[in-house]
């Protein structure tokens, strides 16, 4: 993204994972936001440029950005396991970049990577009315912000959002999107009673709308675009 990236890699339970981290520009930061980029068999990479928008998005707003590519996208290791061993990678990650449970974390994802950041969010989330075992409360990670775009919806079982989430979850799609049907999306969200934003006239991969984009982002992480990106 710039000059101050650090790249590094990770241990996942398949290998090495290869991996982007973008500092906030006033420390401290508010909390670490990992983005999981799109479907790793159509060409999706942690450079994305939705993934791109949003890890810009996150660093301007104060947070650490944290992408990485999931196994066998670059130099990852391991291969396509159908979202389960990405959901893996993706806590490996986490586990690495965040392993002190009080730190404040943000989950977003595009596309494919929606898909995976609910899953995420959801295993650090307990249910609503779920009894918790003897030490549980203890591993549940503090979830500040989720911001989900282009979710895969009509091609994976994407997680619920658990309903304490549901103000601070930013879900968008675009009205035309050929990937992704808004249909499908508005199915998922329906029986949670979760808004979307629906952006008119943009499809899958915000061609030409990367700016509005990140504005979205930035309003609902509380920041204003004071600067351009």
């Amino acid at each position: 993204m710039n000059a101050q990236t650090q790249k590094f890699t990770v241990a996942g339970p398949a290998g090495v994972l290869e991996c982007l981290r973008d500092s906030a520009p006033s420390p401290p930061s508010r909390g670490v936001a990992l983005i999981a980029h799109p479907h790793p068999l159509f060409g999706g990479t942690m450079d994305n440029k939705v993934v791109q928008t949003l890890a810009r998005a996150f660093v301007q707003a104060g947070w650490d950005a944290v992408r990485f590519n999931f196994r066998g996208v670059g130099r990852s290791e391991g291969v396509w396991d159908e979202g389960r061993g990405e959901v893996a990678d993706f806590l490996a990650v986490l586990q690495d970049q965040a392993p002190d449970v009080q730190t404040p974390l943000a989950i977003a994802g595009f596309s494919f990577g929606a898909f995976v950041a609910s899953h995420v969010v959801q295993q650090g989330r307990p249910q609503e009315g779920a009894e918790q075992t003897h030490g549980s409360a203890q591993s549940v990670r503090p979830i500040r912000k989720v911001v989900l775009v282009g979710t895969a919806a009509s091609r994976f079982e994407v997680a619920p959002i658990p309903q304490a989430l549901h103000p601070e979850t930013l879900v968008i799609h675009g009205e035309q999107d050929d990937t992704v049907p808004l249909s499908s999306v508005l199915d998922w969200a329906r029986p949670q009673a979760l808004p979307v934003m629906v952006v008119p006239g943009v499809e899958h991969f915000f061609h030409g709308q990367l700016p509005l984009l990140k504005r979205l982002v930035l309003a609902h992480l509380g920041q204003s675009e004071v600067a351009p990106g």
